[in-house]
């Protein structure tokens, strides 16, 4: 009888479903839709890394990750959905990467009364650098303010030092996300004496001829580009057919992927685009995840992505998920951290290269270090290139800084105007 009982009890355990890990992380994904082609990559690599983890090392301090994926096809209702879904899933989501812009604005309030913490890697609300405004909200390594400025001070470069007459267009999705550079932009075309043209396109993308015709017909010296999945192939295609050199065009870091480049083939070589962490699958890193993820079966997608773009970007904000929980353990000598726990880690958060290094991934990315008033990193940024013949991208310059004395202005003017909106006491 107490074996039937038992058996009974086992069966009914199996039944219920596996046991859910102590560290939930949550991947609002996108694998369908016009964004897809971006999506998958970047989803893949967030995956893999706490795979491996999982894997290799039994989890992050003796807690292995349980994580949860949720469809939104880029689509901000759906994104919502997804976090009110999810956020109480294996005893409490410990971190939201939205990988959207809208989907992010959205979440600010929820997830601050939730006591969630966002980490909205390079886009989101560019203001949520303020930490002490945006508690629950970290934007680290980089933001789009410090990519508008990036691109700037590339042309700068590029010109000797002297942009003053000079005509930079800047084509954008629009939506939140396409519009996050543009106050940036104006300021630093009061400063510089450029001429600024906005030439928004309307979600998904796929039509563009009006603003390449006025492209044409204006002749900008540069054009910057704020675009996401198929919106990027549509515009570099269409730069191709005006002969605007490609040497001219710079994409933010969501422009900037292999998807974006290889419809247009070997005339869309020399297009440029930002980045804050470096390319390629030349890292120890990557062996495990061959060993350990891919040739044992357990990769997220097709195992195909591994060392492009948007892969990497992924993985890395993986890795820095996965920092921010040890972090969070060490602080609180708990292993089975909460969310509060977790934002503490985040807020926390040191990476060096040493610890890059340790981690099998040196050189990949600058150092930054978070704080109560800096959620954003230091704004570092570098600029790659297509190289059409390799069909890779590779980085033309070191990291450098965005210009910090516009950009510091710019986020305290924004989140003061949120803070008294909201009723908001700046806590540092």
């Amino acid at each position: 009888m107490k074996q039937r009982l038992m058996a009974t009890a086992l069966a009914a355990a199996m039944a219920a479903g596996p046991a859910l890990a102590d560290l939930t992380v949550v991947d609002t994904s996108y694998r369908t839709g016009p964004y897809a082609a971006n999506g998958i990559p970047f989803s893949d690599g967030y995956q893999d890394y706490f795979t491996l983890l999982n894997e290799r090392d039994g989890g992050i301090g003796g807690e292995k990750i349980n994580l949860v994926e949720c469809e939104t096809g880029y689509n901000t209702e759906k994104g919502v959905e997804c976090y009110e879904a999810t956020k109480g899933e294996g005893g409490g989501a410990l971190v939201y990467q939205p990988l959207s812009t809208g989907i992010t604005y959205q979440l600010i309030p929820k997830a601050t009364a939730d006591g969630i913490p966002l980490h909205t890697m390079g886009y989101g609300r560019t203001s949520a650098k303020n930490g002490s405004v945006f508690k629950w909200v970290f934007n680290y390594p980089a933001n789009y303010w410090d990519g508008a400025s990036l691109a700037v001070t590339h042309i700068l470069n590029q010109e000797g030092g002297d942009i003053s007459g000079k005509k930079i267009a800047l084509v954008y999705h629009n939506s939140a996300y396409g519009k996050e550079p543009i106050r940036t932009l104006e300021e630093l075309a009061k400063k510089h004496g450029f001429e600024l043209t906005l030439l928004p396109v309307d979600h998904p993308g796929q039509e563009q001829k009006s603003q390449w015709l006025q492209i044409r017909r204006e002749r900008p010296d540069y054009v910057l580009m704020w675009g996401w999945g198929v919106m990027n192939q549509v515009a570099i295609q269409e730069a191709v057919n005006i002969r605007f050199p490609m040497d001219k065009f710079i994409g933010i870091w969501w422009s900037g992927s292999e998807n974006d480049v290889k419809a247009a083939g070997a005339k869309a070589d020399g297009y440029k685009a930002l980045t804050f962490h470096n390319l390629g699958s030349d890292y120890p890193v990557y062996d495990d995840i061959q060993k350990y993820v891919v040739d044992a079966g357990k990769a997220a997608g097709a195992g195909d992505q591994i060392g492009t773009v948007l892969y990497n970007r992924g993985m890395y904000a993986a890795v820095l998920a996965a920092e921010a929980i040890k972090t969070a353990q060490e602080m609180s000598g708990v292993s089975a951290i909460n969310s509060e726990q977790m934002r503490d880690g985040m807020e926390n958060l040191e990476m060096t290269d040493a610890k890059m290094a340790a981690l099998g991934l040196p050189n990949f990315g600058p150092e930054f270090t978070v704080s109560c008033e800096n959620h954003g990193g230091n704004g570092y940024g570098a600029v790659s290139q297509w190289n059409a013949e390799a069909g890779e991208f590779e980085l033309i310059t070191d990291y450098y800084q965005s210009d910090q004395e516009i950009i510091s202005k710019l986020v305290v003017e924004d989140s003061k105007q949120f803070a008294e909106e909201n009723g908001i006491e700046p806590r540092c």
